[in-house]
């Protein structure tokens, strides 16, 4: 996007829920600067806690692994931590808002709040507290809106 004459490169954002907020700090770490990140209950990061914890795929598939291949879990870990959020989170610089629906299944909360604690840059959250994986829908978006005013320059 950054070489497009009609994109300034300055104001480029990535955005993402679920599975797309884990690839929108996959994006904020590996393409280089951006100037904001939305990222709205994050899949796959914290892989240690949330294969402990949750009952949904694809944690359960990698817990039935390790109960049928009995290698030491810190192996596995550790090849699933090159695709965590929260280590991507670590290398993120621009300014972000994130949500967590407390009641999310799908994205245990703490393992939203690993990747939030990890995040490099400066950040916000957003809790929705009685919601599961819809976490707050449009009313979200509203607070993204109102968030990119500052890292978009807009007034």
């Amino acid at each position: 996007m950054r070489t497009l004459s009609m994109v300034d490169a300055g104001r480029i954002a990535v955005a993402g829920v679920s599975q797309g907020g884990g690839v929108a700090l996959a994006a904020a770490a590996l393409a280089g600067p951006v100037a904001a990140v939305l990222c709205d209950l994050p899949f796959l990061c914290h892989w240690s806690r949330a294969v402990r914890i949750s009952d949904r795929g694809p944690y359960t598939e990698v817990a039935r692994w390790c109960a049928s291949h009995r290698r030491p879990a810190a192996e596995v870990f550790a090849t699933l931590a090159y695709f965590d959020g929260m280590s991507f989170a670590a290398r993120c610089a621009a300014p972000a808002l994130f949500s967590v629906a407390l009641m999310d299944r799908v994205c245990p909360p703490s393992t939203v709040y690993a990747a939030y604690h990890h995040y490099a840059g400066p950040k916000e959250m957003v809790v929705w507290e009685f919601n599961d994986h819809e976490g707050g829908g449009p009313h979200q978006v509203r607070r993204q809106l109102d968030f990119l005013r500052g890292p978009m320059g807009a007034g």
